[in-house]
C-alpha cells in the first residue's frame, strides 16, 4: 500500500500545470543545448569523419538519421500509450496533454524514418519501397499517429476526443514490439539491429558515437518541442476556460 501511495503520489506530482511550467523553464534550455550540441557533433561526424562502409560506401550516412528516426518514433508512441493509461485511468490532468503535444513529434519522426529508409532502400535493395513486415508495421505506425491526431480533433468536447485518443494509443501500442522484432521474426530485406553490427567488420566502431550522439540529440529535440507544445496547450485550455466562465455570466 505504501508503495502504490508512493507511484500515486510520483504520478500526480506534476498535475499542478504550475509546477510543471516551473520545471518546464529549467529544463527547456538544457534540453535545448545538448540537441543542438549533439545533432551537431553526429552530422560532422556522421557525414564527414568516420570511414565509408566497406560494402554500402557513403550511401550508409542516412543511417545516422534513419535509425534515430526509428527509435524516436517507437520511443515516443510507448510514451504516448503511458500518458494516455495515465490520463485514462488516473484522470491525469496534464497526461492527456503530454500525449496530443507528443503525437505530432512522434509523426514527423516516423515519416522521416519512412522517407530515409526509402533514400537508403533505392541504391541498397534497387527499389524505393518492399511490402516487408518491417517496412509495413512502420507504415502502420505512422496511420496511427495520424488517426490519434485525427481523433483527437474530432471532438468538439477536449474530453472525448482525449479519452478516443488515449483508447486508440492502448490499442496501437501492440505494434511495437511487431516493428521492433519483425527483422526477427520473418524474413525481411531490413537488416537487423544496427547496433549489434559493431561486433561484424561491415560497421566499424567508429560509427556508434556519431549514431549514440544524434539519438540523444533526437531525444533532447523530442522533450524540448514537447515542453514548447505543453505550454501552448496549457495556455489555450485556460483561454478557453476562461472565454467559458465569461460566456456564463
Amino acid at each position: 500500500m505504501a508503495r502504490r501511495a508512493k507511484a500515486r503520489a510520483s504520478i500526480h506530482f506534476f498535475a499542478n500545470p504550475g509546477r510543471f511550467l516551473r520545471a518546464a523553464r529549467i529544463a527547456y534550455p538544457w534540453c535545448a543545448g545538448v540537441a543542438g550540441v549533439c545533432i551537431a557533433a553526429g552530422l560532422v561526424l556522421g557525414l564527414y569523419l568516420v570511414p565509408a562502409d566497406y560494402r554500402q560506401g557513403d550511401a550508409y550516412r542516412i543511417m545516422f538519421v534513419h535509425v534515430p528516426s526509428a527509435w524516436m518514433a517507437m520511443f515516443i508512441y510507448v510514451g504516448m500509450a503511458v500518458a494516455s493509461a495515465a490520463g485514462f485511468i488516473w484522470r491525469h490532468p496534464l497526461a492527456d496533454v503530454v500525449a496530443k503535444a507528443s503525437a505530432p513529434v512522434g509523426a514527423a519522426f516516423t515519416f522521416i524514418a519512412l522517407l530515409s529508409g526509402s533514400l537508403w532502400g533505392q541504391p541498397m535493395w534497387g527499389t524505393w519501397w518492399v511490402w516487408d513486415a518491417r517496412l509495413t508495421s512502420m507504415l502502420v505506425l505512422f496511420f496511427l499517429y495520424l488517426g490519434y491526431i485525427a481523433l483527437q480533433n474530432a471532438f468538439e468536447d477536449p474530453t472525448k476526443g482525449a479519452r478516443a485518443g488515449a483508447i486508440l494509443a492502448l490499442v496501437g501500442v501492440i505494434n511495437i514490439p511487431i516493428v521492433k522484432f519483425s527483422v526477427d521474426w520473418w524474413n525481411t530485406l531490413h537488416q537487423p539491429a544496427t547496433i549489434s553490427k559493431v561486433d561484424t567488420p561491415s560497421m566499424h566502431a567508429s560509427m556508434i558515437a556519431p549514431l549514440l550522439l544524434m539519438v540523444v540529440g533526437f531525444t533532447a529535440y523530442y522533450f524540448m518541442v514537447l515542453i514548447l507544445r505543453v505550454r501552448g496547450e496549457i495556455a489555450a485550455r485556460r483561454i478557453r476556460n476562461l472565454r467559458l466562465a465569461q460566456a456564463g455570466h
